[in-house]
């Protein structure tokens, strides 16, 4: 399996608590955020990852190199930013078309099982899996909608209902932006694309209740340390 990882963001949230540092960089426990997360798709079978860069992203390169415990490095280089749709787009040349590629965010964490959201993605065949979690307060996140296994719509960020979120994972087919042609602009996956086609696409949702957590804002990146102290 394989696995593209959203590398590329300044982190504007992050800068009072990690300076001068890509926001997957973080450390926790002398140990940056990002190699926790690749650590985890290792042990899930992912064994090729893409990781897309554009912001001090010589820190990046230097650690991971282009092997990381086992792990097939490759860089899409983004010369600027280019939001998270541009940096997918961008990014699929460096994959292996003969399967589909979960793309992830570098500043999330989901403790999810990856081999068993690629069987149903593989057994169903959409375009596009989302990955779900649920949560007891979608505040911060916005609501995700579902209808028979399908993601119907998105609401607006502010309820304090429970419900289920966008938990920055996904699972694409190869042939995505043949179907849906882009260029490498930038552009979000998320508000200028997923909400735009929801009708066309028709993902398929996998609901998960694992482990989540987001390194985007200082509370949760210290919430982060306390944590993976004793995962």
């Amino acid at each position: 399996m394989q696995a593209i990882i959203l590398a590329g963001g300044f982190g504007t949230r992050l800068q009072s608590v990690v300076k001068n540092t890509p926001k997957p960089m973080a450390l926790i426990h002398g140990k940056p955020f990002l190699a926790y997360l690749l650590d985890y798709l290792k042990s899930h079978g992912i064994t090729k990852i893409i990781l897309s860069v554009h912001y001090l992203r010589e820190q990046i390169q230097d650690f991971f190199k282009v092997n990381y415990q086992g792990l097939d490095i490759s860089y899409a280089i983004e010369n600027q930013p280019l939001g998270t749709g541009g940096a997918i787009v961008n990014a699929f040349q460096y994959i292996d078309i003969s399967e589909p590629v979960f793309v992830i965010n570098g500043d999330t964490f989901l403790q999810l099982d990856y081999q068993a959201m690629f069987l149903q993605h593989q057994k169903t065949s959409p375009l596009i899996t989302m990955a779900l979690r649920k949560m007891v307060n979608c505040n911060r996140y916005g609501i995700v909608l579902t209808d028979r296994g399908k993601v119907i719509a998105f609401g607006e960020q502010g309820s304090s209902s429970p419900g289920l979120i966008n938990a920055g994972v996904y699972l694409i087919k190869t042939s995505f932006f043949q179907e849906f042609p882009v260029t490498a602009s930038a552009f979000s996956f998320e508000k200028d694309f997923l909400l735009h086609h929801i009708n066309q696409l028709h993902p398929d949702a996998f609901i998960t209740d694992d482990y989540f957590i987001d390194i985007g804002v200082p509370e949760d990146y210290a919430r982060a340390v306390r944590e993976f102290s004793i995962k």
